[in-house]
């Protein structure tokens, strides 16, 4: 019996052992996935670059000017030419009429009608409105009266006049009643001379009912209106009448310009001057100047000038700002090329210049005159020598280039005379 016992409580004594852990799956290797990305992407971009490849060939088969093609640079030049440039003196001005009227009523009365239409060109006497011309008629009635009266108290008194000169001959009456006689028919006379003025004065008025336009030019708006009482009194008139045919135009030069202007002017020289919109592209008319001011404006240092246009497709008006060149002259014997082709760097203005080869020489330029898209060269270059206009920032000294030849640079204008005629 002991022994069960024992063994009990040996296994009862005993710890009791945990269960053994199982250990977790290792986990696979993904090694292979960063194997299949990176030759996705090295196929990829060996596709990407055979695509390039093949769409640069197509695109420049000749291995033209693109990055590491080194073929010849395109460009647009221009060939040097010989001529003269224009010397303009430019200033900012406006349009002035060149004579301006408010027609005014010279006599009183009522506006009965108007002839004319806002804005129509009138002409010179050419009636513009009439007033009511009835009070003037019975003036001139009046006169008229007045005038035979005296003119047969005239006749009569010539009559007795020349009988009393028989009687004094005859010895009938005195020397003192002829010579009374005489006085009377003298005054007689002047009461005639003065009747005259009345009937004078009521036939100007009644002219005067039709008023006409003073001068030729352009109606403005009228300012009375048929029906109304006008007097010559009146300071706003009926209507004002510009001349635009020709007109004037005022502008101001800097007062350093002055001397030269003013000694072509004594001259007798007929300086051409052209007026261009307000951007200054588009040319409007074409005059000469016709005096300048009296003084100069000490606050702007400038001085004005009074320029004529004949102005006969109207394209100037009244008060319209405008952009103005004086012609003062011109310099000859220029080399002449598209300003586009001027570049500046810091040893001054250069070009490049094309050689027979084909290719680009820097060649620095003396300018002496710009004139709108035109450089008038005094050194250089040669009449005849190529120029690059378009292309440049592609160029060096000794660029291989592939000419697209522009049109040729164009001869200045040719300048008028400066004691041309006027317009």
């Amino acid at each position: 019996m002991g022994t069960p016992m024992t063994e009990e409580r040996v296994n009862q004594s005993a710890p009791e052992r945990a269960p053994r852990e199982i250990p977790p799956p290792r986990r696979r290797s993904r090694a292979w996935v960063w194997l299949l990305v990176l030759a996705a992407l090295a196929y990829g971009g060996w596709h990407y670059r055979g695509v390039f490849a093949s769409g640069s060939a197509t695109a420049n088969p000749a291995g033209g000017p693109g990055r590491g093609g080194g073929g010849p640079v395109p460009v647009v030049v221009a060939t040097a030419t010989r001529g003269d440039i224009p010397i303009y003196l430019r200033g900012l001005g406006s349009v002035s009429a060149f004579n301006t009227v408010t027609v005014h009523s010279r006599v009183d009365g009522q506006l009965l009608n108007i002839s004319f239409t806002e804005g129509q060109i009138i002409h010179q006497g050419e009636i513009l409105a009439e007033l009511d011309p009835r009070p003037f008629q019975v003036q001139l009635e009046q006169a008229e009266g007045q005038l035979a009266r005296d003119t047969a108290q005239l006749n009569n008194a010539l009559v007795d006049l020349a009988r009393y000169t028989n009687l004094f001959k005859e010895g009938v009456i005195s020397e003192q009643q002829a010579a009374t006689q005489q006085a009377l028919v003298n005054q007689l006379q002047g009461a005639i001379k003065a009747d005259q003025g009345p009937i004078d004065s009521a036939k100007l008025n009644l002219a005067y009912c039709k008023i006409t336009a003073p001068i030729t030019g352009r109606i403005g708006l009228r300012l009375v209106d048929a029906g109304n009482m006008v007097r010559a009194s009146d300071p706003s008139g009926l209507v004002v009448i510009t001349q635009l045919q020709p007109i004037a135009a005022l502008f101001s030069l800097p007062q350093d310009n002055l001397p030269e202007v003013y000694k072509r002017l004594r001259a007798g020289a007929h300086l051409a001057v052209e007026a261009y919109d307000r951007d200054g592209t588009t040319k409007l008319a074409s005059g000469v100047l016709l005096t300048i001011d009296n003084a100069i404006d000490s606050s702007t240092g400038t001085y004005k000038l009074k320029a004529v246009f004949n102005n006969e497709n109207n394209a100037l008006f009244p008060n319209q700002f405008v952009n103005l060149r004086l012609l003062l002259g011109s310099q000859q014997g220029l080399t002449i090329i598209p300003a586009t082709a001027i570049l500046r760097g810091p040893n001054g203005s250069y070009v490049y210049a094309v050689t027979k080869s084909n290719t680009v020489t820097v060649r620095a330029v003396t300018i002496s005159i710009a004139e709108g898209a035109q450089v008038g060269l005094s050194a250089g270059l040669q009449p005849g020598d190529s120029v690059v206009t378009d292309g440049q920032d592609k160029l060096q000294e000794g660029t291989k280039i592939e000419l697209h030849r522009a049109p040729s640079a164009p001869s200045a204008p040719s300048a008028p005379p400066a004691n041309g005629t006027k317009p």
